[in-house]
């Protein structure tokens, strides 16, 4: 194998990038100089297309690609459309995640096998492709993944999220020391209360001041004046982990949750 080129992320895929989180780190992604695919499912594709236009402003090339990242043929294709639309792939972002609460004990299978297939067999096929492009380019890369606070402590009422959360931090060490000869770092980041679509429930105003995360927030032990941010401090994070200067972060689940977890 010849020596390979210097890595300098060029080019981006993200998951889940419709709304909230995934939105944000595209957004962040092309205002720092990067070309970005971004991919959501079919219910979303609306949405998907307007990221696209705001990427395009920032002069980048982007590409909307319809998938669901826990179908192994879809997200095989997705890699090679963004690979084919932009030219290479340099960076990977495996955030597309669901949620539902409920009990162990009145756990729909169906239910949990569909947090499960998405959350964490998502997040591996989206490395598993990802890594073998990456390999192929012999060029070094970036492969991020969302895991949680939820992965890191358990809390009533989410244990397939949980699950799926504290799976992808074992995941992400595992694949990082696979392909640290490959110069490719893995990495997740693992927010804490982030104001987003998924943290918006009807049940908020049950909890504390009722406002936007309420519900969230009492779920994982917090008061209505626990930590909260918005998608852009993810977003500012994943910016950070895919610049060549930090190659020597690898295996790691970043908290970014204003002190809840502390390690």
């Amino acid at each position: 194998m010849a020596a390979p080129e210097a890595y300098v992320p060029r080019v981006a895929l993200v998951t889940g990038a419709a709304q909230g989180i995934g939105r944000a780190i595209a957004l962040r992604l092309a205002a720092d100089g990067l070309d970005v695919a971004v991919n959501d499912i079919p219910s979303n594709v609306g949405e998907l297309h307007k990221l696209v236009e705001e990427l395009r402003e920032y002069g980048r090339l982007a590409v909307a690609i319809v998938a669901d990242v826990a179908k192994e043929e879809e997200v095989k294709a997705m890699v090679k459309r963004a690979v084919d639309e932009l030219g290479e792939l340099n960076v990977m972002v495996a955030n597309a995640g669901i949620a539902a609460v409920t009990n162990v004990v009145d756990m729909d299978v169906d239910v949990w096998d569909r947090i499960l297939s998405v959350n964490l067999r998502g997040v591996m096929l989206c490395y598993k492709y990802a890594a073998a492009q990456m390999i192929e380019q012999n060029r070094g890369g970036r492969i991020i993944g969302a895991s949680s606070i939820l992965g890191k402590k358990g809390a009533p009422g989410v244990s397939a999220y949980c699950a799926s959360k504290f799976a992808v931090r074992g995941l992400t060490q595992s694949l990082a020391c696979e392909l640290a000869s490959h110069k490719i770092t893995v990495n997740a980041y693992a927010p804490g209360v982030i104001l987003t679509e998924m943290t918006r429930s009807k049940l908020d105003a049950k909890f504390g001041q009722g406002r936007h995360g309420d519900a969230t927030k009492a779920l994982v032990g917090l008061d209505s004046n626990g930590p909260d941010a918005g998608p852009e401090v993810i977003a500012s994070i994943v910016s950070y982990i895919v610049k060549p200067e930090t190659y020597f972060i690898t295996g790691q689940a970043i908290n970014v949750d204003g002190g809840v977890c502390l390690s």
